[in-house]
């Protein structure tokens, strides 16, 4: 019976941690049924998929991922500007650019994004998107967020927006409810080029964020009281490090590559465009043959699922994660 490690962690309420021994294949056992009722049945986890490719539409609004009181996580593609500019009255913005280039424009200046950007705008400021055949995610999070990663560029104030670009009266929105349709609480008309020179009287700046490209493993980009954000880049991932979040649950979004996502509700085997909830208390780890990158979202206030289940874990077989791991061992 294999040993393998596993390490519970009290984020994002603190940094402790500590480490155990396990056997595996205990930790992963569905303890058989008791004469006394002592626990809840947990269902196995779910997944659903966001493409990564962009395919020509009309512009729509974002499309929810998973949401709950303190966070939003959406899926947005844009081949266009967004209709208005938008200021947020109680949440940071943060994106990650998943494909293509988008031009955000804001009143702290303007920033070209490129594939593996992370960017964050800080509640109250307005701003505007201009997208060329492009997806990114949206993560709304009660202010204030605090970067921590590897910093790659900032925003700077520009004459010239972007090709072909010319100022003209704007529709501004505030919204509240962290960005949701439906939440807005002020719409007035605004002139673009009066908010864009905002960025000549203030040395606030947008911060662009890549993972390191040194650092495997997690990554932390970003901290806030309930919610953490962070990058994880794996190379022949053989999974004997089990990872347990007492105090949060953990979105995981698959950005590139394939992984076994070996968990104590089941086994999924994730691909590019996949996101899955795993749920706070809940020990897990990947196998992951070559290189595999995914995001991690970490929130101690509950979210729930709002996109279409594509697939669903699978009753832990310890035959199939030994088959896994041989592969990459050879």
């Amino acid at each position: 019976m294999a040993t393998v490690t596993e390490i519970i962690d009290a984020f994002p309420e603190n940094d402790s941690v500590f480490e155990i021994l396990r056997r595996e294949e205990l930790l992963l056992q569905v303890p058989p049924p008791s004469a006394m009722k002592l626990w809840r049945d947990h269902a196995l986890l779910t997944a659903v998929h966001f493409r990564q490719n962009y395919i020509p539409a009309k512009f729509a609004p974002p499309r929810d991922i998973f949401t709950g009181d303190f966070l939003r996580l959406e899926w947005q593609q844009m081949n266009n500007r967004q209709p208005f500019y938008h200021r947020n009255a109680d949440v940071d913005e943060i994106s990650y650019q998943v494909s293509g280039e988008r031009t955000l424009m804001t009143e702290l200046g303007t920033v070209e994004l490129r594939p593996g950007d992370f960017s964050r705008i800080p509640v109250g400021v307005a701003h505007d998107n201009y997208g060329r055949e492009e997806i990114h995610l949206l993560i709304y999070l009660h202010a204030t967020a605090t970067e921590c990663g590897m910093v790659v560029g900032k925003s700077e104030p520009k004459e010239t927006q972007f090709e072909g670009w010319a100022a003209t009266t704007v529709l501004e929105m505030m919204t509240e409810c962290l960005g949701a349709g439906g939440c807005d609480i002020s719409v007035s008309m605004a002139d673009e080029t009066l908010l864009l020179q905002s960025a000549n009287t203030t040395a606030d700046r947008l911060v662009v964020q890549r993972p390191s490209p040194a650092s495997p493993g997690i990554e932390w980009l970003f901290k806030s009281t309930y919610v953490w954000i962070g990058h994880v880049q794996l190379k022949d991932a053989i999974g004997n490090v089990y990872q347990r979040h007492r105090r949060a649950d953990a979105i995981h979004c698959q950005i590139s590559g394939t992984r076994i996502l070996v968990t104590q509700r089941g086994t999924l085997e994730l691909e590019a465009g996949d996101f899955v909830c795993i749920p706070k208390g809940t020990a897990y780890t990947s196998i992951s043959a070559g290189v595999s990158s995914h995001i991690v979202v970490l929130t101690s206030k509950e979210v729930s699922a709002q996109g279409e289940t594509t697939k669903e874990a699978k009753p832990n077989s310890m035959e199939f994660i030994s088959s896994a791991r041989i592969r990459i061992l050879g």
